[in-house]
Formats: structure tokens, sequence, C-alpha cells
């Protein structure tokens, strides 16, 4: 537990210090973090970083990733992004007979777009030209109270299993819990800033952080389950990989951005 609290505290106290400074160190962080997600989720599916499906993955999370649009190259739309790395690893089946499966080239798609794109939209988020910053805050307060507001809830009142079959741990009072501390961070802010955020707007995005950040995580314990792993990776002494702690994110900054809740 030490252990775990120091390198959350060090981790936590870091990536708090480069999304208040942004610019290019924020997003060479995302591009960091996406690169070694994407490298967890090819291992954790037994492929290869240096196997050919793998390699156009990355191709694809890079092209989501990366800020073209800052360097002045312009690249494919995300549909068409997805379009072409699909064609690409379906010709990868047929060049290599079948020794890369189709079921191989769908978990490689599903890799990127899931990895490339949730990292992209951390990074659309803070670069919103007015209050992007806020923005980005907003929407990790909401992400974090509600895992912390589950985590305590569930174990001070916890008594009904959420989903036992996928997080044994997980209780409803708790992930209830979650929703309500989520709620309580994006009032504040609301009340806080009134003329960056209204209240309901506040509100509806802590509901939906809460509740799209707790199937994120479940997400990704079913995963691990199907796997039959505990951990995605070992880059957090205590906390696992980066797929661990972003499970939530990659969630929740998409649909916040998909729903326009977000002025991206």
């Amino acid at each position: 537990m030490r252990q775990r609290i120091i390198t959350g505290v060090i981790a936590g106290v870091g990536f708090i210090g480069l999304t208040v400074v942004g610019g290019w160190l924020y997003t060479a962080l995302l591009v960091l973090l996406a690169i070694i997600g994407f490298t967890e989720y090819a291992r954790m599916n037994g492929v290869a970083w240096s196997h050919p499906s793998s390699l156009l993955g990355y191709a694809g999370v890079l092209l989501f990733v990366l800020p073209w649009s800052e360097w002045g190259i312009s690249v494919p739309s995300t549909l068409a992004i997805l379009w072409i790395l699909a064609f690409l690893l379906l010709a990868l089946t047929v060049i290599t007979k079948n020794r890369t499966t189709i079921d191989g080239a769908a978990l490689m798609l599903l890799g990127a777009l899931y990895v490339g794109y949730g990292f992209a939209a951390m990074g659309e988020v803070r670069q919103i030209e007015t209050y992007g910053m806020m923005w980005t805050f907003l929407s990790f307060g909401c992400i974090w109270a509600s895992d912390i507001g589950a985590y305590f809830t569930g174990r001070a009142i916890g008594r009904t299993k959420l989903w036992p079959s996928i997080s044994p741990n997980k209780t409803i009072e708790g992930a209830l819990g979650g929703v309500l501390f989520s709620l309580a961070v994006s009032a504040v802010f609301a009340l806080c800033f009134p003329d960056f955020i209204t209240l309901s707007k506040a509100l509806l995005i802590g509901c939906i952080a809460a509740v799209a950040g707790q199937f994120g995580d479940l997400i990704q314990s079913a995963y691990k389950r199907v796997r039959d792993i505990k951990d995605t990776g070992t880059l957090l002494p205590g906390h696992g990989g980066v797929l661990d702690r972003c499970d939530s994110w990659l969630i929740v900054f998409p649909l916040l951005v998909l729903t326009e809740l977000l002025p991206v």
C-alpha cells in the first residue's frame, strides 16, 4: 500500500504539472502513454510489438494522437483512418496466408481506435482555445472523484455486488457513491466558475464521466479476466500499466467530445 501511495502521488503530481503546462510537453506525454498503452494491448493479446499487425496498429495510434494540424500536415478523417487501417490489416491476412487471422486483424484495429483515439481526445480537449485547461481538469476531476468516491463508499457501506463475474470487489453502493462524488466536483466547478459553465451542464458532464468512467474500468477488468492477467503492465509499481490507470479516461474523453459536451 505504501508503494502504491508513493507511486500514485509522484505520478499524479507529474501528470497534473504537465497538464497545467500544456503545449508540446502535455502532447508528448499523451503520445508516450498511447505508445505504451498500445504495447500493453498487443502483449495482452499475445502479439509482439514487431509483428506486422502490431506495426500497423502503432501507425494507426500515431495517426490519431500526434498533433498533425499544429505541424501544418493534413491527415485523413477518423473514419478514413479506420477504413485504411482495416484494409491494410485485412490485406495482411492475405499476404501472410492467414498466419495473421481476421480475428487478429480485428483486435489490432480495435486497439488502435481504443487507445489512439482515446488519448487523442484528451489532447483535443486540452487544446480548446478558450478554457482548455479548465475543461480538462473538469473532466479529470469528475473521473478521479468517481474513482475515489466508489472506493471509499464501497469500503464503508458496500454490500451488494455490482458485477461479481467481472470485478468481484465492486459494489452497487460504491458505484452510486462514485456518481455522487463526481456530481459534487462538477457542481463545485460550476459554482466557482459560473462564467465557465452552467450548473446543469456541469452536472450532466459529472454524471456521464462517472457512469462512463466506471464502465471503462469494468471493460478493462473484463478483458483482463478473459486474458487471465492481473495487470496490463508494470509501468507504475502498485498500480499496474497504462491501461490499468487510464481505462476510464479512454472512454470518458471520447464520449464527452463526441456528444459535443466539450467545445472541441
